[in-house]
């Protein structure tokens, strides 16, 4: 786990790998693009922010032991979020 990437940090992997094919836990595929501080999931109709990126960020340092799965994330898009925190192996 990779505790000490910041958000800038992880903002600026979403942004280079957007249009890119990512895999939820349930091999559901998708897609995103960047647009300021939101990205938009090919799958959804909402953007996720990158406030909910930081939130989930500070849940996994705050109690990484605690955190194994989507739905510890208890944020909106946690599906989407734990599969792109996967592929960048901070989880």
């Amino acid at each position: 786990m990779n505790t000490k990437i910041t958000i800038d940090d992880l903002w600026a992997l979403l942004n280079e790998h957007q249009g890119e094919t990512f895999y939820t836990i349930k091999k559901l595929p998708f897609t995103y693009t960047v647009k300021g501080g939101e990205i938009f999931v090919d799958r959804r109709s909402k953007s996720i922010t990158k406030a909910t990126f930081e939130q989930a960020l500070g849940k996994l340092k705050a109690d990484p032991e605690k955190v194994k799965g989507p739905k510890s994330l208890n944020v909106f898009g946690a599906p989407y979020i734990w599969a792109i925190l996967m592929t960048f192996h901070v989880v």
